[in-house]
């Protein structure tokens, strides 16, 4: 095995399987979603979550989603610019196992979320929480992955810097 793929004992093989699975997961309940529910329609599981068909064309909180259009470029751009770097991240730290699980976490979400935008112009949500009449922003499987590879990627850190006192 060459000598990138196995640095530091580990091989990244199994992290980019790891993206790979959340990829399918991620655009296979998007295609239900897309499937059985029109634009805004919601489905009351319990009295704070929902599962809704939204849209956004905008960034994590519907973040420039008002705009004419251009942020879906530059948003596909920042995806595909991070998914080559953490890809560059995954080899040069395989055998880091969770930073590396979050990496991989990380990797998935976002190309399931740029797969989205090439696709459709937008990135399908349709996990909604709220609580009376407060909801936060809906989100997929993709957003789940990259939220639990960061939190993941704030535990490797804590857990570095204890080490290194």
């Amino acid at each position: 095995m060459s000598s990138a793929s196995r640095s530091r004992g580990g091989s990244i093989w199994p992290w980019l399987g790891l993206a790979v699975i959340i990829v399918i997961i991620d655009q296979f309940t998007k295609t239900l979603i897309l499937g059985y529910y029109k634009l805004g329609d919601a489905t009351y599981v319990t009295s704070f979550f929902n599962v809704v068909r939204a849209h956004n064309t905008g960034a994590a909180f519907s973040f420039l989603a008002d705009h004419s259009g251009w942020q879906r470029w530059l948003f596909t751009i920042i995806g595909v610019a991070a998914a080559v770097f953490i890809v560059w991240m995954l080899k040069s730290h395989a055998g880091q196992k969770l930073f590396s699980f979050a990496m991989a976490c990380i990797l998935g979400g976002a190309i399931g979320n740029v797969v989205d935008r090439m696709m459709h112009g937008y990135v399908v949500d349709f996990l909604s929480f709220h609580a009376g009449n407060w909801y936060f922003p809906a989100f997929n499987a993709a957003d789940s992955a990259i939220t639990l590879g960061a939190i993941c990627l704030i535990l490797d850190e804590i857990r570095r810097v204890r080490r290194g006192k």
